[in-house]
């Protein structure tokens, strides 16, 4: 099955359906950088941050010109954000 018509599936998909054939078609292309950075962005949607982050590196590893690159430094920056005027002085 091709990563592309796997992906155009999965849109409507349940997180838990979605992440299920994503990791069956990773087990089978075990380096396919796009597969696990698809799934990180499912993972990420989900609130799943670590999972999301674990599948972005493994990406990056694989590939590093992966788009994966650009969702990392995404997540990074809203996970480094500190909105200091919400803190008590």
């Amino acid at each position: 099955m091709k990563l592309e018509y796997l992906k155009r599936e999965l849109r409507t998909a349940t997180y838990e359906v979605a992440v299920e054939a994503l990791t069956i078609y990773i087990a089978e292309h075990p380096e396919d950088d796009e597969a696990l950075t698809t799934r990180g962005m499912k993972h990420w949607g989900a609130g799943k941050r670590s999972l999301a982050i674990n599948d972005y590196l493994a990406a990056i590893e694989i590939n590093p010109a992966s788009r994966a690159r650009e969702a990392l430094r995404a997540a990074t920056e809203i996970l480094d954000y500190r909105n200091k005027d919400l803190y008590n002085p």
